[in-house]
């Protein structure tokens, strides 16, 4: 292990010019923001980096939204073992320029944390996989396949709907899905489940248009307040969610989350309470959570003395593990419909929904990766939750039943993924890059087969 982690630390300053180059470009799946020229910019960056690192007949490969898939393999020696290589080459947009304190495009060194979009999510993880295989050189004792995705942040589903028609292209024993992070820096992780989501439209109408609130403001029925209280049935006085039909009281059985530590993460404000009761594990992977994503009313500036007559709001639902999806948004809209007040007209319209996530743990890849993590952080994996929903994991475990499917990376809390000021912490790309390289030699021990 000991020269395997100086072949690691020996790739490092090319690692961070690779990460530096990748970042400049700003890669953003949707052609309303940026050009598609970017985001075919950096699959061939990709797909000649994974070339020189070793990967055969790497290409780009269309998919049915659009967007390119880089694909690549290296042949298994013979009885060895095939692992997946996943990441995905497409970002976030920046949100606000002016939120950032160093542009976002620009990977940025401050306070020993490199700052850019897609810095950790998900060119960080691209970075951490040809460092890996850049460390082994020819001594790679299993068969590869990548696959780098170009649209998973604008959730086209363009990958998910080729997987299942071309099924060889990705078959693998092992698939490391290396778009996610450790607990914390230093604390190696693999998130082995993930929750779903549900989202609805929920419009409220109430009169034919809106009517002055000075003439009929009182017995008029306002869609706004009617809307509001709907809202409110979505949660208990602790702030809980509490829909009708769900079951609200899951418990989490992997690491904990210290609540100090996520009231750090979160940037809550001083003497704000969280939500809910129990475990901060607990609230947050094994139960299910409402957000209201955003409300469709008038506005203070420019508002009128009015009562509305109309309102709608974006609501979203996390689902937790061993919850239907399709049967939790049919519990939402059951709940909104029936908490409607004073007879207001109510429509709930569906948006989509995406499955929960939950890996097994008990074979011999998890065996391999413990191992790996033991030598290169010291200290056991760990395993926790994440509330993002990943719907390609189960489009592959569903592709792949027997396959064992791994979630890791480079981020972490501190990343700020999807936010302003998004950073990495290049310790985290060497020491998983490190654990990655072991995984793939002792995974190519694995007793079983």
């Amino acid at each position: 292990m000991t020269d395997l982690a100086a072949r690691v630390a020996a790739q490092m300053p090319r690692a961070l010019q690779d990460l530096a180059e990748l970042v400049a470009i700003p890669s953003v799946a949707d052609p309303r923001q940026y050009p598609p020229e970017e985001c075919r910019r950096a699959a061939e960056w990709v797909a000649a980096a994974f070339t020189g690192a070793g990967l055969h007949d790497v290409r780009l490969e269309p998919t049915p939204d659009g967007s390119l898939a880089v694909l690549g393999h290296r042949p298994a020696p013979p009885s060895a073992p095939t692992v997946l290589l996943y990441c995905h080459y497409d970002v976030q947009p920046p949100l606000d320029d002016s939120a950032w304190h160093s542009p976002p495009f620009e990977l940025t060194e401050r306070d020993g944390r490199l700052y850019g979009r897609g810095a950790a999510d998900c060119k960080g993880n691209i970075v951490m996989h040809l460092t890996a295989l850049r460390a082994l050189g020819d001594d790679i004792p299993v068969g590869l396949k990548l696959v780098a995705e170009g649209s998973e942040e604008q959730g086209t589903g363009g990958l998910e709907a080729y997987v299942p028609e071309h099924p060889e292209a990705l078959r693998a024993d092992a698939l490391l899905i290396c778009d996610t992070g450790n607990a914390a820096v230093g604390v190696p992780t693999a998130t082995t489940t993930l929750r779903g989501l549900a989202n609805l439209v929920v419009t409220v109408s109430t009169l034919a248009g809106d009517l002055h609130s000075g003439m009929f403001g009182g017995p008029a029925p306002d869609a706004l307040a009617a809307l509001i209280r709907i809202l409110d049935t979505l949660r208990d006085t602790d702030g809980a969610t509490r829909i009708d039909g769900l079951d609200s009281d899951g418990t989490w059985e992997g690491a904990g989350y210290d609540e100090q530590q996520f009231r750090d993460d979160a940037a809550v404000l001083e003497g704000v309470r969280l939500l809910g009761s129990g475990s901060v594990a607990d609230r947050l992977w094994a139960r299910p959570a409402v957000t209201v994503l955003g409300i469709d009313c008038p506005p203070v500036v420019g508002s009128a003395a009015a009562v509305p007559a109309r309102a709608r709001a974006r609501v979203s639902l996390r689902v937790p593990p061993g919850t239907d999806a399709g049967a939790a948004a049919a519990a939402l809209t059951a709940h909104i419909e029936h908490h409607a007040p004073w007879g207001v007209q109510v429509s709930v319209e569906r948006e989509g929904t995406g499955s929960p996530f939950r890996a097994a743990t008990d074979g011999p890849a998890y065996a391999a990766l413990d191992r790996a993590m033991r030598e290169a952080y010291g200290r056991p994996i760990s395993f926790l939750g994440q509330g993002g929903s990943i719907p390609l994991c189960n489009v592959l475990g569903d592709t792949f039943p027997d396959a064992e499917l791994i979630l890791m990376g480079v981020e972490e809390p501190r990343c700020l993924i999807h936010a302003p000021d998004e950073s990495v912490d290049p310790t985290e790309i060497e020491r998983m890059a490190l654990v990655e390289a072991l995984f793939l030699r002792h995974y190519a021990d694995r007793t079983d087969r």
